[in-house]
């Protein structure tokens, strides 16, 4: 979904600041860098932070898509080593991060969390892959915060569920295409005028 967003926004004239593990990326273009970042290291976030910095640039929108899950699809029990691990990265990093790059979101700009529909409290009635549910709720929460705090400066946060997806992680029987899901979350963002809300698509889903 992240190279599918960064392809969509340069596609759109954007100029796009991408992360990934390994700080490569197959995507060439001029307006586009790519930043190492494992969100699960306190010193990759401080050291891609610096390592932004020096571009020298402001921030228009800064979208968090990255996250993992434990692989334990069909087990209801919540094993904590595993919770800690995708709290790591979905939560805690993602926050890390994100308040470190607060300081440099353009006034008016915008800050999207890609969170999942497994992180309603409505929407869930199964008791399976609970870290990931339990991570996406906990983000959700972060979205509602951060825009209350947030309204001053008039930057716009929201929480954004991109569909079922034929990633790894949404395997091979999903509904949608990288790049479709990524023309869903563009149209979104572009039109968002409504702070602290959940989305999917163009219409808002449950809490």
């Amino acid at each position: 979904i992240g190279k599918a967003l960064a392809e969509k926004f340069l596609k759109e004239d954007y100029v796009v600041i991408g992360t990934s593990t390994t700080g490569k990326s197959t995507i060439k273009s001029e307006n586009f860098t790519i930043l190492k970042l494992d969100l699960s290291s306190t010193k990759s976030i401080e050291k891609c932070v610096q390592d932004f910095v020096t571009l020298k640039k402001k921030i228009d929108i800064l979208i968090n898509n990255a996250a993992i899950w434990s692989g334990n699809e069909d087990d209801p029990k919540v094993h904590v080593d595993l919770l800690r691990k995708v709290l790591e990265v979905n939560l805690l990093g993602t926050i890390d991060l994100t308040e470190r790059l607060i300081p440099h979101v353009k006034e008016g700009g915008k800050i999207i969390n890609i969170s999942s529909r497994t992180g309603s409290l409505d929407y869930t009635k199964a008791p399976n892959y609970p870290d990931y549910r339990i991570s996406k709720a906990a983000l959700n929460m972060f979205t509602r915060t951060l825009a209350a705090r947030l309204q001053s400066r008039n930057i716009l946060v929201a929480s954004i569920h991109p569909g079922w997806v034929k990633t790894d992680m949404g395997g091979k029987g999903a509904d949608l295409k990288p790049e479709e899901a990524a023309k869903n979350i563009y149209d979104r963002i572009i039109s968002l005028k409504e702070t602290g809300q959940f989305w999917f698509k163009q219409e808002k889903f449950p809490w």
